[in-house]
């Protein structure tokens, strides 16, 4: 079963303390993230308000640019495994971050027409939903790398770049269940996330507007201050074990 999903353990060991900062929007920004020492970058585009930061061919050379030391990451609500893999393709990404409601049998497919690229698939923590995150896990495993948890803003009905945090406990018991590695999202900041780390357990991080100024581009104190907490507590972690 390994081989068909092709998702591997040494790959899961790879993503171990692994730190990505999201929203990129432009080159400069781009740049500023990778030198702070951000591990990926995220692309989101395709969104169902059409609120792109960037648009699809700068994003396209942006990644061309950062890899293969910096991964770009598509993130996206697409639902359907023929448009994923082709606007993967368009962008030059190797990894992809779907929010949107995927059929299981779509991520099936996705992983049989493109078992290289690397799925992670969200987990938007809303109050009291951890079954029907846990069904989600139990129906999606096989065909994913990855989970993200994120926050759910019931005032807009955002699932993703709220600025809010949720629940931890919630990411804490999916970190606990899930046979996949889990990547923490939602409202993180420099002064939020060892403890966030600490109390989760996760495998990687995510930041958005959290590293943001008050123009709504990523601020480098901001930046440099979340890669470094985030390392030291990642090697906390590690020390425990």
């Amino acid at each position: 079963m390994e081989i068909l999903t092709g998702y591997s353990h040494e790959r899961e060991q790879q993503m171990q303390g692994l730190i990505q900062v999201a929203g990129v929007i432009d080159q400069d920004e781009a740049d500023l993230i990778c030198a702070e020492g951000a591990d990926w970058l995220g692309f989101a585009l395709r969104l169902p308000a059409k609120n792109e930061d960037l648009s699809e061919a700068d994003a396209a050379a942006i990644v061309a640019a950062i890899q293969p030391r910096h991964r770009g990451v598509l993130i996206t609500y697409l639902t359907e495994a023929d448009e994923i893999r082709q606007f993967c393709a368009e962008l030059g990404v190797t990894a992809v971050q779907l929010h949107g409601d995927v059929e299981p049998a779509q991520l099936e497919k996705l992983r049989r027409i493109d078992p290289d690229l690397y799925v992670l698939k969200s987990l938007v923590v809303k109050e009291d939903n951890i079954d029907e995150l846990t069904k989600i896990v139990e129906e999606s495993a096989e065909w994913v790398d990855m989970y993200i948890t994120d926050s759910f803003n019931p005032a807009t009905g955002a699932k993703g770049a709220t600025g809010l945090t949720h629940d931890w406990s919630v990411s804490a018991e999916l970190v606990r269940i899930a046979p996949r590695p889990l990547m923490l999202a939602g409202g993180l900041n420099p002064d939020n996330v060892a403890a966030a780390i600490a109390a989760v357990r996760p495998a990687a991080v995510d930041a958005h507007t959290g590293l943001e100024g008050p123009d709504r581009r990523k601020d480098r104190a901001k930046v440099r201050r979340f890669v470094t907490a985030a390392r030291q507590a990642f090697a906390d972690l590690a020390g425990q074990d």
